[in-house]
């Protein structure tokens, strides 16, 4: 993510409390980035295997394994295997050779594959930045972050986006970094030498899509084969697969099949409103992924997903065709069909395969009084959320919340087809 196109709007960090220490945000990138990252210059050879996947059901389209035989940062090579992309970049001196199977390097792929090698990629840009930052010494304190926001769009489709640097832990590790084109958060640290590299690194991209890169194995390189150094043809650097973020006006001039987005009806949420999506794209100029970062109606996010991916445009340039990231804005307009149906405690309670009641600790409320909740419930019958729309006191939702995660439902059919429904649900004080 490159920093200088961003304005910083507010900064903010954890309350000191005793034993956390103040340094500048300088010193506390340099000292995450001189503890974990593997690959900086005096640093020890070595050998590294990981491999990457959903961490919940499997998802064999965002599945990768990834190798790196490392010397110096003037000597490396590094193999990436995934069922849509394969890379074998090796680097000796001022010869690269990359060899490549498929021709575009997905977005969710590079971003894992940078966290493992280079954790914090836009270190320079933050080391420049004025302030001060709270390092809790303690690992089990809270992490000391610095937040912000950048503004992004064009007028008048213009949005705020949020970013966080966190660190944290004896030292102040590096413990997450969310930007809208990278974004990573560190866990599992475990010593190596003289670095503590993170065996765990996880990248939520969308709701249901969080990736984790597990190390798998890093040990020291004590005498590297040279022969897997070796570059017999170099790749010209004009042929090497890149990937630059641009801005949304530079993106937007080269638009060659861009159509407006047609907004579909909604079931439920705001008819007007701005999206804010990350869209990468290849060499060639199609667009290959679009990421949701912020929406005012999360059931717009699909149908500007299928539009966008068929949007093309010119071949970016920077030295030979590169790849394109950018964030675009959108305002969009839309109505209310089909609402989803709202049940009240009666025809809720007469769907219901499994009824628990809450139970309200004495002396939390008085007995006799009632109180409601809002869940929402898949076509399965299943209880997916609970609301607190009346804004009940702590000790009833908590209770209600117990109680209603029990819950089961019979299918609600909707003109003959299983839909989802909201139910308010009360509840009596025993």
């Amino acid at each position: 993510m490159c920093l200088a196109l961003l304005s910083l709007v507010a900064v903010n960090a954890v309350a000191q409390e005793a034993g956390d220490k103040v340094v500048s945000i300088a010193k506390a990138v340099e000292s995450a980035v001189q503890q974990s990252r593997l690959t900086q210059a005096g640093g020890v050879p070595f050998h590294l295997k990981a491999h990457i996947a959903n961490a919940g059901a499997p998802k064999p389209e965002y599945a990768a394994d990834v190798e790196e035989v490392w010397v110096s940062p003037e000597k490396w090579r590094r193999t990436v295997q995934s069922a849509g992309f394969a890379q074998t970049l090796i680097v000796n001196g001022d010869k690269v050779s990359e060899k490549l199977t498929g021709d575009y390097y997905p977005f969710w792929l590079h971003d894992l594959v940078t966290a493992l090698f280079d954790p914090l990629p836009m270190a320079d840009q933050l080391k420049a930045m004025q302030g001060q930052l709270e390092i809790p010494e303690d690992s089990a304190k809270s992490n000391s972050c610095l937040n912000m926001q950048i503004k992004v769009g064009t007028a008048p489709a213009q949005n705020n986006l949020g970013m966080a640097f966190c660190f944290g832990g004896k030292g102040g590790l590096l413990q997450a970094a969310i930007t809208p084109g990278y974004k990573a958060q560190f866990d599992s640290y475990l010593p190596f030498k003289k670095k503590m590299v993170a065996r765990t690194i996880k990248a939520e991209f969308e709701p249901g899509l969080v990736l984790t890169a597990k190390v798998t194995q890093l040990a020291e390189l004590a005498s590297p084969e040279e022969s897997l150094f070796a570059v017999d043809v170099p790749t010209p650097a004009t042929e090497q697969i890149k990937t630059i973020q641009v801005t949304e006006e530079s993106a937007r001039a080269l638009a060659v099949n861009t159509p407006a987005v047609v907004w579909p009806a909604v079931r439920e949420g705001k008819t007007e409103g701005l999206i804010s999506v990350y869209v990468s794209v290849d060499r060639s100029g199609h667009v290959r992924e679009v990421w949701p970062l912020v929406s005012n109606n999360l059931e717009l996010n699909q149908a500007a997903r299928e539009q966008l991916l068929r949007w093309q445009y010119k071949p970016y340039n920077n030295g030979g065709p590169s790849q394109m990231e950018a964030v675009l804005t959108f305002a969009f307009s839309t109505r209310i069909e089909n609402p989803i149906p709202i049940l009240n405690d009666a025809q809720a309670r007469k769907l219901a395969t499994r009824v628990v009641e809450a139970v309200v600790p004495p002396g939390k409320a008085r007995k006799g009084a009632k109180f409601a909740l809002r869940i929402s419930v898949d076509e399965a019958g299943r209880v997916q959320s609970v609301q607190n729309q009346n804004k009940v006191a702590p000790a009833l939702y908590t209770a209600g919340v117990a109680a209603l995660k029990q819950w089961r439902f019979r299918p609600y059919m909707n003109n003959g087809n299983p839909d989802r429904f909201y139910a308010d649900i009360t509840f009596q004080v025993r």
